[in-house]
């Protein structure tokens, strides 16, 4: 299960399915809103010299943050750019491009830089949907990390309804993640 946050993680997830030995099923969660994203387009060279990375880092902060968001999909755009607005640099953003399996070692590697910091999972959807379960299961019971979730509340439908509301919602969210 995968999550790509830009054009050359959707092309390096589909040639890596390609060429795999065992075939497996790929499940591929991609919001149409990036096609119009201008941060997430990649460059030729991401496209030709690159592979496809199960976690990705925070390229800006790269130690001693005092706080971590770990995210996955479009909200890390939104997180990028409130913390950009209201110069953050303490936060660092980290993205899960594959759920599952979860690269437990990558994660680690990106998280070990920022010891002592505070954990946090990031998700647009509700929090008794998404990815917030699976990962605090794994990130709790499996690492022995701490880590709090940043969601909507609990709601029984995974959208408002109303982009107004959405939009509305979702500045809220993000401002949630940063204090």
């Amino acid at each position: 299960i995968v999550v790509p946050t830009t054009p050359a993680q959707y092309f390096h997830a589909l040639r890596r399915q390609i060429h795999t030995a065992v075939r497996k099923p790929l499940v591929m969660f991609t919001p149409k809103s990036l096609l119009r994203t201008r941060a997430s387009f990649s460059g030729v060279d991401l496209l030709t010299d690159g592979k496809f990375r199960k976690v990705i880092g925070d390229d800006e902060v790269t130690a001693n943050a005092r706080r971590v968001l770990l995210c996955t999909g479009k909200v890390y755009y939104d997180l990028a750019k409130h913390r950009e607005d209201i110069s953050a640099g303490d936060v660092a953003i980290v993205r899960v491009e594959q759920l599952y399996p979860l690269a437990e070692d990558a994660l680690a590697e990106e998280l070990a830089p920022h010891e002592g910091a505070e954990l946090f999972w990031v998700q647009e959807e509700p929090e008794n949907m998404g990815a917030w379960r699976y990962m605090y299961w794994r990130l709790h019971h499996r690492l022995g990390w701490e880590v709090r979730e940043v969601t909507r509340a609990r709601s029984a439908s995974p959208a408002t309804g109303s982009f107004k509301v959405h939009t509305q919602e979702q500045h809220e969210l993000v401002a949630k993640a940063f204090t």
